[in-house]
C-alpha cells in the first residue's frame, strides 16, 4: 500500500512504482470518479483510451480527438 501527503495546494506526488505500472506521464490527464465513499484515481492514457473504444463505439474518433487536443495543447 502506497501513501502519499496532501500539500496545502491540494496536490499529491503519486510514488514512481504507480505511475510506470499505469503508464502515468508528465502531462497525462487523471479523472477523480467517487464511488461508494471512496476516492478512485483513474489516469486517461493512450491505453485507457483503447480500452473504452467499444463502449463509445466511436470508431477510433475518440482517440483521434484525444490525440488532436494533446498536440494543442502541447503548442502552447
Amino acid at each position: 500500500m502506497e501513501t502519499a501527503i496532501v500539500t496545502t495546494k491540494g496536490q499529491v506526488v503519486i510514488p514512481s512504482n504507480i505511475r510506470k505500472k499505469f503508464g502515468i506521464k508528465s502531462g497525462t490527464r487523471i479523472q477523480f470518479v467517487e464511488d461508494k465513499g471512496k476516492l478512485v484515481i483513474i489516469p486517461i492514457t493512450e491505453q485507457t483510451i483503447d480500452l473504452n473504444l467499444g463502449i463509445l463505439r466511436t470508431d477510433g474518433n475518440l482517440m483521434k480527438s484525444y490525440l488532436t487536443e494533446k498536440k494543442k495543447e502541447r503548442a502552447k
